[in-house]
Parts: C-alpha cells; structure tokens; sequence
C-alpha cells in the first residue's frame, strides 16, 4: 500500500536548511498496523504528512496505492486523500461551530454521497462510537475522550484504506486513551491499514510493527514480539 524509496524533506529558510527526513525507505502492507516512534524533532509527523499527502517530499519516491505520487499536484493529491485516507490528531481539529453529527459528515460532504447514504453511515459510526446520544451537541460540550473518539469516527466514515494517527492519545488521560487504542485496533482487526505516530511504549504496544526514526533516518524496526493488548 505504501513504499517510499529515499525520501527526504528539507525545509529552508533564507539563514538556515534544516533537513527533517533524510533518505528514508519504508513499506507498509495492506491491513498492517505500523507504530512510529522517535525523540520530538526527529520526523515522525514529517513523514506522517508525507504520507497523507499533506506535504511533499524534497526528493526520492512515494508510492501509494500502486501510484508514484512525489510530484502531484496539490488537486491531485487532494483527490487521492479523500477517497482513501483518514486522519485522526492529537487536537481532535473538530469544528467548534458544527455538531457531532455535522463534523463526522464532513468527509462525505466533500465526496459528494448523496444525503440518503451520509445519514446512514454517520448514523452507524455514532452508534459504533457509542456517540449516538451526544450527536446534535457540539464539540466543546463533550470531553476529550468523546472528542478524540468523535474525530475516529470522522476518520473512519468515509471508509478510507488508510487511517494515519498522529499521537491521537496525546491530550488524553489513560482511561481515554485506552478507549481510542481499542478503536483503532478495532479497525485494523476489520482490516483498514493503521500507521500512528507516538511517544508512548505503551500504546505502540497495540501496533504489530514498530519503526524508530532518529534525526530524519530508520534507525530500527520490526515486528512486535508480544501480543497486543
């Protein structure tokens, strides 16, 4: 599903070059689930935009999907991010101005799915994030668990391939925490391809590869030797 071949990302300024990703070379299979790992600074959310095509590399390649997509345009990125990947953030980005309901039907909206076919799988998502009862408040009404949780559920109900998670538990308490790790393996279960970036030994835990970035380079990775929780 993904493959990236000496990918590397340099931001400049007019004083300085600052190199985030240097040669970086990774595959992710459909269905895995891949936790990536690194000291603040090191690239992780770097390479994670690079991936959800949010950002371009500086060089090497990028295939998602069976699609060299290093130099796509931002509409051609665009049309590639909507109808295959799901993001979840560590600030939720829900809209304060808009319910529950109307922030996970964003997505759909976008897609143009007709409105019959937006009820019913904002319907099945609020009932799968046991969100149901908290569908017409809007997001300052709920706390973090519920917002975090309504922005999987956002991620998820376009039905992308692809969900990638940048520290999604980080303005979490454990007990919430816990809730969102469950759901996103959950889905991984159902087979959607799962890559998160986080601090946490703990919660990377749940992934079934690990990668560790240090100074823009995979300094290691592979397969988690113990069970997921």
């Amino acid at each position: 599903m993904i493959k990236t071949t000496n990918l590397k990302k340099v931001f400049r300024t007019e004083e300085i070059e600052t190199t985030a990703l240097n040669s970086v070379s990774l595959e992710v299979s459909e269905g895995e689930y891949v936790a990536i790992m690194g000291p603040s600074g090191c690239g992780k959310s770097t390479l994670l935009n690079i991936l959800g095509l949010l950002d371009s590399p500086t060089d090497g390649e990028y295939h998602l999907l069976g699609e060299e997509v290093s130099d796509y345009s931002e509409r051609q990125r665009s049309r590639l991010r909507k109808s295959n990947i799901g993001f979840v953030f560590q600030s939720f980005n829900l809209i304060d101005e808009l319910t529950i309901y109307e922030n996970i039907e964003l997505p759909l909206l976008y897609q143009n799915i007709p409105s019959s076919q937006r009820k019913g799988r904002v319907d099945e998502v609020l009932a799968e994030f046991g969100l149901t009862p908290r569908k017409n408040h809007f997001p300052q009404q709920l706390s973090g668990g519920q917002q975090q949780r309504t922005a999987v559920a956002r991620a998820v109900v376009s039905r992308p391939k692809l969900i990638l998670a940048d520290e999604p538990t980080g303005n979490l308490d454990s007990t919430h925490g816990y809730d969102v790790m469950r759901s996103l393996t959950s889905l991984n279960d159902g087979g959607t391809t799962i890559v998160m970036v986080t601090h946490s030994p703990t919660y990377a835990g749940y992934a079934k590869r690990l990668v560790h970035l240090f100074d823009g380079d995979i300094v290691n990775e592979g397969v988690r030797p113990q069970a997921r929780a």
